[in-house]
Order: structure tokens, then C-alpha cells, then sequence
């Protein structure tokens, strides 16, 4: 096997050493989040510390479980990707720990488990929240003694491998409701890796939506001109409840069916029908006084003023280059993963940029600085409100 300076990168102050440690193992990024989650695999990957991955679907579980393996002193050994959600019940030990012939009907001939198959290099178990509880016995004696028996056998087999497991459930809630054992849990969270879902990673989603449009369109042939500013802004407040893959298809189809056209915010509003429905559709509430009604409607007014004006600048400044194109399908994604909002030099729309600071402002008056309060006051998320102050330098309101 391979020594750990052979594989193993982990100098972070190091632009070019980040870049390509981002290369090597798909995950790409500009955030911190982004950061810390490459940092931790590089740092558990060497050990042979069994890893359960969480987070929601299609935050790219399974990629950080590659990463894993690719960046351990297993990488040249099997990888082997077992879907514990969707082999059923009934062969599922079958399949994980092999069986002898004639062990069951249809048992023809002896067959080895996909823990053999990983012997030596690592093995995911995703969705293993779904494993039923008489196959978690079973697996934590592999995990504890490191060996098993096939179905139908009397023989034991030892077996070397790196368990990686993956969940987008609350563990630790389906161990209090007794859908997962205790022991199992404690023997899987050996180290625990979260990983954020897209809407904590928004700088993320321009250097994502670009990768994943480049890569479709060199597979496929296709020229495609690129977002603009406003459809770049569009998928940064849009909430992704799919995550990256939602992402990643969402950029598919609009190249398809847009015909590689570039993608504006018109044309993308098409494909996002429930785009800012935290902060755009929101019902106002009518238990309020009218003063923060009003306040309320006049917050969303200015917003939908601001979008409707992004929209006619786009027009404005139709025939002018695109500033996202991704040029030609043959064109390499830059090394350099830079944030798209560089050399922008936009008009200001100070009027209503001032107004929405005052309203911020007032909100924070009387709600005596509390923040909860104002944000709720205002008819946005406290996150939402975290986001402006930080924006408008309004953090010592």
C-alpha cells in the first residue's frame, strides 16, 4: 500500500495544493463550510476510523464517502457502494454476507457478500438508517470482531475493511424511537462528518452551476452562452430543497430546453416556480398592527421593484458580452474558482437601497435591537436580516 505522503495533501495555507486537492476528490467551492468539510476528509482519511456522513438528499454524501476512500491507504483496493434502502429485506443479508449453495431456494451455487468483495479497501453503507434491526445485529459483529458468516454456512470469515456510512436521517432520534441500536450508532459515529446543504453554501453555486454546465455541455456537444447576473442572483436566494443534484439538473434541463441560449432570470423563473417563497410569496400576517403591515407591504414592494429592475437593466445592456458565458462547450473550466460578483461594475440603485436600510433600521428601533424580533417584524428570516445587516454594515444597529 501506499505511505501517507503519497496521497495524502495537507498544507491548506497552500492555494495551489487546496485547488487541486479539490480536483482530486469532486468537491468543489468557495465558502468555508466548503472548506472545513475537505479539510476533515483529509484529515480522517488516512486512519481506518469507521465515518458516518449526514446531512439532507442531494447534498453529495455519497462524493465525501468517495473522497474518503480515494485519499486513504485503501485507494487502490475495492470500493464497494452498498444502497441499504433499496435491496429488500428478504436477500438483504444475502447480499451484504454472501451465502453457501443450496442455502436457500435458488441457491444454486455458493456466492460471496459484498463484504468479501471489499476485503482489503472500504465499504459505504448508504441510507443505513434504513437497515432493519435483525441485519444491525449482525452488522455490528462485523464492525466489533471483524468477521461474519455466509447464510446456510458454519464457517466464519475474517474480513479488513473501512466501514463508511451515510444518512439523511436524525440517528440519534431513531436510536430514542428504537428504529436503530444503540450500539451500532456509537460504533458507526466514530467520526461524524455533516455535510451543509446548499442553501448554507450560496457563494458555492456559481462555481457548481458552471462545472456542471461546462461538463454537460463538452458530454453533449452543446454551445451554450451562459447565466447572467440576475439568473446568478436568482439561484443564490432560491432555497434548494434538492440540493446539489436539484442544482445540477436544474442546469441540465435549461440548457436543453432553452437550446443553450444564455439563461437570464426570466428564462430561469420558468424552471424555479417556487423561487423565494420564504421571502417573495409569503403570506402577511394579519395579526399585526398596521403600521408593520404597512412596513411589511412596502418591504415586499421594494423588493419586487428591485427584481423588476434588475430585469430591465438586463435589456439595457442586452447587447453587451455576457459575463458568465462559459464560452464554447470545448472551453476548460478556469483552475481558478472565482466568485462571480469580480469586476461587476453595475449600476447602483441607491434610492432603494436606502429605503430598505431605513426600514432595517426602524425595525431594529423599536424592537429595542432584538434581531429575532425585528426580522419577524419585517417579514423575513433572521438569517435573512444576519445576511443585510452584514451587507448594509448595519451591525452595531
Amino acid at each position: 500500500m501506499a505511505t501517507n505522503q503519497d496521497y495524502y495533501i495537507n498544507d491548506y495555507s497552500d492555494t495551489e495544493n487546496w485547488k487541486e486537492i479539490q480536483r482530486q476528490i469532486g468537491i468543489l467551492g468557495v465558502t468555508e463550510s466548503t472548506r472545513q468539510l475537505v479539510e476533515t476528509i483529509e484529515q480522517v482519511a488516512p486512519t481506518d476510523i469507521s465515518v458516518l456522513i449526514s446531512g439532507e438528499s442531494g447534498t453529495g454524501k455519497e462524493l465525501v464517502a468517495k473522497a474518503v476512500h480515494l485519499r486513504s491507504r485503501r485507494h487502490d483496493q475495492p470500493y464497494i457502494t452498498v444502497n441499504c434502502g433499496a435491496i429488500p429485506e428478504g436477500i438483504l443479508e444475502s447480499e451484504l454476507f454472501g451465502h453457501e449453495k443450496g442455502s436457500f431456494t435458488g441457491a444454486a451455487s455458493q456466492r460471496k457478500g459484498y463484504f468479501e468483495l471489499a476485503n482489503n479497501g472500504s465499504i459505504f453503507l448508504d441510507e443505513i438508517g434504513e437497515l432493519p434491526t435483525s441485519i444491525q445485529v449482525k452488522l455490528l459483529r462485523v464492525l466489533e470482531q471483524r468477521e461474519f458468516m455466509r447464510v446456510g454456512g458454519t464457517t466464519t470469515h475474517k474480513v479488513d475493511v473501512r466501514f463508511i456510512a451515510a444518512t439523511n436521517k436524525n440517528l440519534e432520534k431513531e436510536v430514542r424511537n428504537g428504529n436503530f441500536r444503540q450500539d451500532l450508532y456509537y460504533r458507526l459515529n466514530a467520526m461524524h462528518i455533516p455535510v451543509p446543504p446548499l442553501r448554507e453554501r450560496r457563494e458555492d453555486i456559481v462555481v457548481l452551476a458552471k462545472k456542471f454546465a461546462s461538463d454537460f455541455c463538452k458530454q453533449n456537444h452543446i454551445e451554450f452562452d451562459g447565466f447572467t447576473d440576475s439568473a446568478i442572483r436568482m439561484m443564490e436566494r432560491y432555497q434548494w430543497p434538492g440540493n446539489i443534484r436539484e442544482l445540477r439538473n436544474l442546469v441540465e434541463k435549461v440548457i436543453v430546453l432553452e437550446k443553450g441560449a444564455q439563461i437570464d432570470q426570466q428564462r430561469l423563473q420558468k424552471y424555479l416556480d417556487t423561487f423565494d417563497q420564504h421571502e417573495r410569496n409569503m403570506p402577511v400576517p394579519v395579526n399585526k398592527e398596521k403600521s408593520e403591515l404597512d412596513q411589511e407591504l412596502l418591504l415586499r414592494a421594494l423588493l419586487e421593484i428591485k427584481s423588476e429592475i434588475a430585469q430591465l437593466r438586463e435589456l439595457l445592456v442586452a447587447s453587451s458580452p455576457p459575463r458568465y458565458s462559459l464560452g464554447p462547450w470545448r472551453e476548460e473550466l478556469p483552475n481558478e474558482y472565482k466568485y462571480a460578483y469580480e469586476n461587476r461594475n453595475e449600476p447602483k440603485t441607491e434610492s432603494v437601497t436606502d429605503m430598505e436600510k431605513e426600514l432595517i433600521k426602524s425595525a431594529l428601533v423599536k424592537s429595542n435591537g432584538n434581531k429575532r424580533k425585528a426580522a419577524k417584524s419585517l417579514g423575513m428570516s433572521e438569517r435573512t436580516l444576519y445576511r443585510k445587516l452584514k451587507k448594509y454594515d448595519l451591525k452595531d444597529e
